[in-house]
């Protein structure tokens, strides 16, 4: 499977007719990636795991990519990555299941490109054979949320000031699942 994956390329078109290439991240993007990075705003920087604009970030992303532990697939147009999505997988008992995370540039949200990244991940991972895709979005970002109900994902559980701001403010944080397989009934 982690053939396929590398040669992995998606096509698509923007509701304004923008040409999108979605291909897996690799090691010769380093610059690109940041560049894609380096502009994000102190307002999105803040729903981060980790400092994005910093180069170190970035370069250790890359140094140690391994499909068969995060699967990274950027959004290319004209040669500019513009988003990037990632399915992180579970291991042991939990290797039926993949977090999904998700960054559009600016420029490119709400133009269809969300829609696109989400579809075609998804995708990925009905084809590598996991059986729930889970994603975690603080729960007052409600376009996101709606977003992904839109794609089948089901709102599972909100958990009270589970996420902490830079500022020490804390938020909930909504759990959405999207079962990729239906659940085995046992007589």
């Amino acid at each position: 499977m982690l053939e396929q994956i590398a040669v992995f390329r998606h096509l698509g078109t923007l509701s304004d007719g923008t040409r999108v290439l979605l291909r897996p991240l690799m090691k010769e993007d380093r610059e690109r990636l940041l560049d894609f990075f380096t502009p994000v705003s102190k307002e999105d920087l803040q729903y981060f795991r980790s400092d994005v604009t910093k180069p170190e970030v970035i370069n250790g992303w890359i140094d140690s990519l391994d499909y068969a532990k995060v699967l990274p697939v950027i959004a290319i147009v004209n040669d500019r990555i513009v988003g990037q999505a990632t399915l992180h997988f579970g291991a042991g008992p939990y290797r039926h299941l993949a977090e999904m995370r998700i960054f559009l540039s600016k420029e490119f949200r709400r133009r269809g490109l969300g829609t696109l990244v989400i579809r075609a991940m998804n995708d990925l991972a009905r084809k590598m054979g996991l059986q729930r895709v889970m994603v975690q979005v603080v729960a007052d970002q409600r376009q996101v949320i709606k977003a992904f109900q839109g794609h089948g994902y089901v709102l599972e559980a909100t958990l009270p000031d589970h996420f902490m701001m830079p500022d020490g403010e804390t938020r909930d944080l909504a759990i959405l699942i999207l079962r990729l397989t239906p659940k085995r009934e046992e007589f």
